[in-house]
């Protein structure tokens, strides 16, 4: 079939459904321009079988839903309709969701049902449900769609209120009003409710002192309480813990408001009341040890050492990657410890150098220029770790620098349907990482060139065809996590354990002696250091509009691609 996405944004949900109907053998266009006369244009281009739309914001123009079957991917449960679906769900406590295939009308949100499916709600942030349970869900939604519109005579069903399980309703854009924290009288639970309603987008609107700020990345305090509600406690690593009327609150993430026209952006706590006239106050704030979870945790367990690197949205700045690379060196330290796990983040694998933190440096060429420093050194301790197996439990996205730090590991384990974007051109840069001798040692040197070059993801269920992952395990979370350990538990007792370090070994003695290490970083970063050291380059450009959210507007030219030729209906049928 032709199939056309509409989308907002290429962002994970339509990267998957994209890559998942390629790989049924559909042909598949993108376009992401939110104006009605491109879109008509597009289709009129592409004479699609099918429309879907995994993530769109804005409607999709009358004359196109009237003269094709355009189906749109909503985050909630029959009925429910309005554009903060996850928002009030989370926010009313509720314990389970869904997500409802529906086919595009007038009323937004309120066409013929294609398929609706619930889960049970976890007690995360908004973000987290719909990189998880939305679009695990929304891609099944959409395979079986396409099934049925192949299906003579299918017709959808009408949405309908008077069926008791039509549970949902018309819900109104949930506003900063009702979101507002009241810190003399909401609990903890509700304040945390609260901030994960909004977590991602657009956080919750508060005040500390004289300032505004935006607030993400919400957990419960464990044992610090304060003597007014909303006063500022202390901070752990860059969260900042509150006081609440029953304990106290950390927050991971902040934005200041916006000041006359000047735009912020998200940072972490510490550093976004850095940035304020609350600096100097900030700066006595005490450290509070052991409340907090720490974005870096070991677990070790037979021989078997878990590391869990829960970095926010996946960035990794200067200093997390030194943190992490001291625990990764102290690990190679300890005899008992035979394999070394790297688990990643629960959202995000890793999407390497943090540039939201190197866009608020004094001088980001300086902090471009230390922060990839400190990824590739902890790409080398990877790589040198020559006592341990390694694995890279790689259970969810990852991209650029991040997807390249997996390939440092002996054995990369996909958990099925994660998004890789293993690649640097979109944001300017040539790459480090060492991914000029990890790439093409798994994939061959044309394709780690094509991969560079053409800048598109892959699921992990591609890669495995290439080389680059070398067993994908079951997308469900809980099965993955079995197998992971099953796996690992066997590498660790293996027979062949010693042989194993000893072939290891041999293999990078033989690499190092055809081209030492020294000599991939020391060419990947003069190339980076161009790129950093000019101010007009593309990379101080584009880091710019990705870190301030400005879109061009248009598909990306990678996206383009032109119709074979008709519909493919019957090739694919």
């Amino acid at each position: 079939m032709n199939i056309l996405l509409f989308s907002t944004a290429y962002n994970g949900m339509c990267q998957r459904v994209d890559r998942e109907l390629q790989r049924d053998g559909h042909q598949v266009f993108v376009e992401l321009s939110p104006t009605a006369t491109v879109m008509e244009a597009t289709v009129r281009h592409v004479d699609p079988d099918l429309i879907i739309c995994p993530f769109l914001k804005h409607r999709v123009p009358d004359s196109i839903w009237r003269e094709h079957p355009c189906l749109i991917v909503h985050p909630g449960i029959e009925g429910d309709r309005g554009p903060s679906s996850i928002d009030w769900a989370i926010s009313q406590g509720l314990s389970n969701w869904g997500v409802t295939l529906l086919q595009a009308q007038a009323q937004m949100d309120a066409g013929d049902i294609w398929g609706t499916v619930e889960f049970s709600l976890r007690p995360v942030g908004k973000a987290s449900v719909y990189r998880h349970e939305v679009i695990t869900q929304a891609v099944g939604l959409i395979k079986l769609a396409i099934e049925q519109h192949r299906r003579p005579g299918f017709r959808p069903r009408p949405l309908d209120y008077s069926r008791p399980e039509v549970r949902g309703c018309l819900q109104p854009l949930m506003s900063q009003a009702d979101r507002s924290i009241d810190w003399r009288r909401d609990d903890t639970e509700t304040i945390v409710r609260k901030i994960r309603a909004a977590d991602g987008f657009p956080g919750v609107l508060d005040c500390i002192g004289e300032e505004r700020f935006y607030l993400y990345g919400a957990s419960a305090g464990k044992s610090y309480t304060g003597s007014t509600a909303g006063e500022i406690l202390g901070h752990a690593e860059d969260a900042l813990c509150r006081a609440t009327v029953d304990g106290s609150v950390w927050i991971r993430q902040m934005k200041r408001a916006s000041i006359d026209k000047q735009q912020f952006f998200k940072l972490p706590a510490m550093q976004a009341l850095g940035q304020s006239s609350l600096a100097d106050s900030m700066a006595m704030l005490p450290s509070l040890p052991g409340d907090k979870a720490s974005d870096i945790e070991l677990r070790v367990d037979g021989g078997v050492a878990y590391v869990t690197f829960d970095f926010y949205n996946g960035a990794m700045n200067t200093q997390q990657c030194q943190a992490l690379t001291s625990e990764i060196r102290a690990l190679k330290q300890r005899p008992e410890v035979r394999v070394i796990v790297l688990m990643g983040g629960e959202d995000f694998w890793s999407n390497g150098i943090h540039l939201n933190c190197i866009e608020a440096a004094e001088d980001p060429a300086r902090e471009s220029w230390l922060n990839i420093n400190a990824i590739d050194d902890l790409v080398w301790e990877i790589i040198t770790a020559q006592h341990q197996i390694t694995v890279a439990a790689l259970r969810n996205n990852a991209g650029a620098g991040g997807a390249i730090l997996a390939l440092a590991c002996d054995h990369v384990l996909g958990r099925s349907g994660v998004v890789l974007n293993p690649h640097y051109r979109t944001m300017g840069l040539y790459g480090s990482e060492y991914w000029t001798y990890l790439l093409p040692r798994r994939v061959g040197a044309d394709r780690a060139h094509r991969i560079i070059q053409d800048c598109l993801p892959l699921l992990t269920d591609d890669a495995i065809e290439i080389g680059m992952v070398d067993k994908l395990l079951p997308e469900s979370w809980a099965l993955y996590h079995r197998e992971l350990e099953a796996c690992c538990r066997q590498l660790a007792n293996a027979r062949d354990y010693a042989q194993y370090l000893q072939g290891k070994q041999a293999r990078r003695e033989r690499d190092e002696q055809s081209c030492p290490l020294a000599h991939y970083r020391r060419e990947e970063l003069r190339r980076m250091k161009v790129d950093f050291d000019n101010p007009d380059s593309d990379y101080h450009r584009l880091r710019y509009q990705f870190v301030h959210k400005v879109s061009s507007g248009r598909t990306p030219q990678r996206l383009v691609r032109r119709p074979s030729g008709g519909s493919s209906e019957s090739e694919a049928a």
